[in-house]
């Protein structure tokens, strides 16, 4: 576990926190194009992502006086074999805690337990034109290496998608 400020802790997810991660994501599937799902996630559809965000692959949160305000999490990059020492995160915040340094602290502790468990690179990809998020990865150490030129649609838009790496 990381602290990132006072009162604020980052830790390994919990099954207790599907509740909360759901609330936060939801919002996003939708409010938003920073997820490219279009269905609102079920609590047991929430629970089982926990469950495939066990080990290698984890999720967090960072908790704030007891309450969860923003998670992350790594998943497998592609499914190929040659692919397995790369990972893809996700990081999101709850928007009314936004600007308090929340994803910085979970997406270091990615990087972090990305490193421990002997990845190599970690891609992010990233909805074109969210500066915040495409800023917290550039600070974070992920360098522009693409854009996906309008490969989703949602709310009558098409979407780029920007991809960042950073090797570990």
């Amino acid at each position: 576990m990381i602290v990132s400020r006072p009162g604020v802790a980052v830790r390994l997810a919990r099954s207790s926190d599907a509740e909360a991660i759901r609330t936060i994501y939801n919002r996003e599937v939708t409010g938003s194009t920073v997820t490219f799902d279009l269905v609102p996630r079920t609590l047991a559809e929430q629970e089982a992502w926990l469950a495939e965000h066990e080990g290698v692959h984890p999720a967090v949160v960072a908790e704030s006086d007891g309450e969860v305000v923003a998670f992350g999490s790594l998943a497998p990059y592609r499914s190929r074999p040659a692919y397995a020492t790369t990972v893809e995160d996700s990081v999101y915040v709850r928007g009314d805690c936004r600007g308090l340094g929340l994803g910085r602290a979970v997406l270091g502790e990615l990087v972090r337990l990305g490193t421990l468990h002997g990845f190599h690179a970690v891609m992010a990809r990233i909805v074109g034109g969210h500066e915040a998020s495409i800023g917290l990865h550039t600070s974070c150490g992920f360098e522009l290496v693409g854009i996906e030129r309008e490969v989703g649609r949602k709310f009558g838009r098409w979407l780029d998608v920007v991809l960042m790496q950073r090797l570990l």
